[in-house]
């Protein structure tokens, strides 16, 4: 019965993203920023709540990177939906048999990496005619004059990511977690 309610819930929570594909030029790119490139790394347990198209969907994420790796972990309702490593030129996925394809380790790394990593890091991988600039509360990914990407500091905990080609709301809210 957990499985049924952690694939129901996945289910919906892949209707709120895009299919993966490859897409034109002006596609937003995806980001393969070092695990070192995160001054400091970070551990954080994670509450991310998704919104598209007027429904919401939450699930967990156990988020740990340091300067060799960043590992993530995304469960619901108890069930690991998701695990993700990178090292900073491979990326490993382990995808429950359940899970969507629609929710890909790729897009997750790129949010994450849009979310936290330094402006600088950012703006200087993305391709031509793209721009990543801001100061830490209010970030913008632009495509020459278009706002493609908006991130949001609320508070320490919080962050608000409008991925507005894609349509989509990502909510996290950290808690950091400490050995």
């Amino acid at each position: 019965m957990l499985r049924l309610i952690a694939l129901v819930l996945l289910a919906a929570l892949a209707g709120c993203l895009p299919p993966a594909r490859p897409g034109p030029p002006d596609e937003v790119p995806l980001l393969r920023l070092a695990p070192s490139a995160l001054p400091g790394g970070m551990a954080a347990q994670q509450r991310l709540s998704f919104e598209h198209g007027g429904r919401r969907q939450v699930v967990d994420a156990l988020v740990e990177v340091d300067a060799e790796a960043v590992r993530v972990v995304i469960h619901a309702q108890g069930q690991v939906a998701l695990r993700l490593d990178w090292d900073g030129s491979t990326l490993t996925q382990t995808r429950a048999d359940w899970l969507p394809p629609q929710l890909s380790a790729e897009r997750v790394l790129s949010d994450l990496q849009l979310v936290y990593w330094p402006v600088d890091a950012v703006d200087a991988a993305l391709p031509p005619a793209w721009h990543f600039s801001g100061p830490e509360q209010s970030r913008k990914l632009m495509h020459s004059d278009e706002i493609v990407a908006h991130v949001q500091r609320v508070s320490e905990q919080r962050r608000v990511l409008r991925q507005n080609r894609h349509r989509y709301m990502l909510q996290i809210d950290s808690v950091p977690v400490i050995p």
